[in-house]
């Protein structure tokens, strides 16, 4: 694809970066069909190939973006999974990160939005804060659907019930059971703590039954930035990321960690990518690089060390559902399932493409519509395998979980709290433990 950068902007290394991924565009559609969003919609500005275009013209303009384009950049999920079908190897993920950092400096957005979007990073990377937060959305629950739009969307995101559970957001050792053969140190997350207390406590409990040293980094590791570099929000980002760099460095160097686990898909994808977020911070680069390296998915790390025979019987079946952060974002998608297998499920596939599910981060929160329809196609895909009784739907990311348990009758939980049930520990909530 040829482009007009002026010389200027060509000086500014993410606006050199972009010219170099958009040239290996050749504008051969393969990334269409995969797009959840032009599926649903058939428009060509909601394709990848069509925000290429789109987000190239409003960076050669310069200045504010044209009002008629910023839906359609807003639009997309950044379920990445048009990377996955590119054969050029079009890096979309640094392509529209940095239209979204455009848009959040040179877009003058309504007040409504503002609002929104300062209350989002505001209370949700801090769990603390964001247990508080869905409380009173609850109590609000009624007022909110009311007033409609983006309101009424979140008022239905809100989960009617908050488990309690502790909240890991400081300094913890977890011993192994028997000697520890490795050391982990586990990102907590943020929200997850909120909504799904028992995701960490299965993580912990599993790890250390395996053999492994469970380490929570001390209070200034905390949420991955995520939320804000999905945002535009790279300033932001990238003081989460240094915090977190910071305090797993002291746990490094108060003892050698071999992992950083991660729960949570889209974290885990965050922190693989810090190396290339602080790249151009000197006093960070070695450090991000080292960590990143040694950033993993719990189901690479359990992979690693192996399960045990499983001790529990007559275990439900499981419809696995692949969050996009871990299909597309990491390319992790055998290990869950061999996983789940070993510790004696029975999987069921989902049929036909595989598509988003509409969580895609907080894009629930802001795309209520869209997120909506991409639900449920999804539960509509899932309703085909699920007709035998007592399925259990796991997948790897919280965002994920919680957009598929607003959905379904059935119990949606995170693949760990299979494992570590399969292997010793209590049932996950909500799933019947069966005779």
């Amino acid at each position: 694809m040829r482009t007009e950068f002026p010389a200027a902007l060509l000086r500014r290394p993410e606006i050199a970066e972009l010219e170099g991924i958009l040239r290996k565009c050749v504008h051969c559609g393969f990334c269409l069909t995969a797009c959840p969003t032009y599926t649903e919609l058939g428009d060509e500005r909601d394709s990848p190939r069509g925000r290429i275009y789109l987000i190239k013209d409003m960076i050669e303009a310069g200045g504010a973006p044209d009002a008629n384009v910023v839906p359609h950049i807003d639009r997309c999920l950044g379920c990445l999974a048009c990377m996955s079908a590119c054969p050029s190897g079009v890096d979309y993920e640094r392509y529209i990160d940095v239209a979204r950092s455009h848009l959040e400096t040179a877009r003058k957005r309504s007040l409504g939005d503002k609002l929104q979007r300062a209350i989002v990073t505001a209370a949700l990377p801090h769990a603390r804060r964001a247990r508080l937060l869905l409380r009173l959305g609850r109590l609000a629950r009624p007022f909110m659907a009311l007033l409609g739009g983006r309101l009424a969307g979140m008022a239905g995101r809100i989960p009617r019930g908050l488990p309690k559970g502790e909240i890991y957001d400081s300094k913890r050792t977890f011993a192994a059971a028997g000697g520890a053969r490795l050391r982990v140190v586990l990102l907590p997350g943020c929200v997850q703590q909120a909504l799904r207390p028992s995701i960490n406590d299965a993580t912990i409990r599993l790890l250390t039954r395996l053999g492994a040293e469970v380490v929570i980094g001390d209070g200034e590791a905390g949420c991955c930035g995520a939320l804000d570099h999905h945002m535009g929000r790279e300033a932001k980002a990238r003081k989460f990321a240094r915090g977190n760099l910071e305090a797993w460095a002291r746990a490094d160097a108060e003892k050698k960690f071999d992992f950083i686990a991660s729960n949570a898909a889209g974290c885990g994808t965050q922190v693989k990518n810090y190396e290339r977020l602080l790249a151009g911070e000197d006093q960070y680069r070695f450090l991000a690089t080292d960590m990143s390296a040694r950033a993993r998915d719990i189901t690479e790390v359990l992979a690693e060390i192996g399960l045990p025979e499983p001790m529990a019987g007559n275990l439900p079946e499981v419809i696995y559902h692949d969050a996009c952060s871990l299909m597309h974002g990491q390319r992790i998608t055998a290990p869950p399932r061999q996983l789940l297998a070993d510790a004696g499920f029975r999987l069921r596939e989902i049929p036909g493409t595989h598509y988003c599910c509409g969580s895609a981060g907080s894009y629930n929160l802001f795309q209520p519509e869209m997120a909506d329809k991409l639900l449920r196609r999804r539960l509509r895909a899932i309703d085909d395998v699920s007709d035998a009784g007592g399925a259990v739907i796991a997948s790897g990311n919280i965002g994920c979980i919680e957009q598929l348990a607003a959905g379904s009758d059935k119990p949606v939980v995170h693949t760990v709290e299979l494992l570590d049930w399969a292997t010793g520990g209590p049932p996950p909530p909500g799933v019947d433990a069966g005779p």
